[in-house]
């Protein structure tokens, strides 16, 4: 796989679309001192390379009723191959999975999970995380408030950076709504198989 240097003009341009991706070319140019041309070609290498994998637009989930962050571990019964391979398809289809990691330790999967209330987590975690195949269990931990969440990678612009061509994963941004504890919804959310939800909360719709 080829390697490429990227300068501290390639490193201020990605800095400066990290913060806003809807500046024009002609602005970009102007904030990292070059003429719109070479800016502009720049951005199309850097495109190319795959450095930029996307520009999307960043929403905010407490203005549009998506209050409750989750994080969920999940074990399966063994790690054979087609297990895997059935898991992260199925989770591909589910909308309220923001992030899947496989992962080291006690559990197989963490998933970053976003959802309206806590109905709606109950859902996704009784009537369809528990009915996929090879799952031996699921714990669930509610995000109580949101400290810290960066979209920008830390680039340091004072020293170039290799760089190989792939496909860096995207990321969302949270804000997940006050939640207030409620006891009786462990009841519910616990189940069949080995559901461990460690807290459980009902949500307002006041966010963070």
């Amino acid at each position: 796989m080829t390697t490429t240097a990227l300068d501290r003009i390639d490193i201020k341009i990605l800095n400066e679309l990290q913060q806003n991706a809807s500046l024009t070319n002609v602005e970009l140019a102007s904030r990292v001192n070059l003429s719109p041309s070479p800016c502009l070609a720049r951005v199309r290498t850097l495109e190319k390379l795959g450095v930029i994998d996307r520009r999307i637009a960043v929403l905010d989930p407490a203005v549009l009723g998506i209050g409750v962050t989750a994080f969920i571990q999940v074990k399966l019964e063994k790690q054979a191959q087609p297990s895997l391979e059935s898991f992260t398809r199925t989770i591909d289809r589910l909308g309220e999975v923001m992030e899947c990691y496989l992962m080291t330790g006690d559990s197989d999967y963490l998933l970053r999970v976003m959802v309206s209330d806590i109905e709606a987590l109950e859902d996704l975690i009784v009537n369809k995380l528990s009915r996929i195949p090879g799952i031996s269990s699921i714990r669930s931990s509610l995000a109580l408030k949101r400290i810290s969440y960066k979209t920008v990678l830390p680039i340091d612009a004072s020293r170039p950076v290799q760089i190989k061509s792939g496909n860096p994963a995207s990321r969302r941004i949270e804000r997940p709504a006050k939640p207030q504890y409620d006891a009786s919804t462990q009841a519910r959310l616990d189940g069949g198989m080995n559901i461990d939800n460690s807290r459980v909360f009902a949500h307002s719709t006041a966010g963070l």
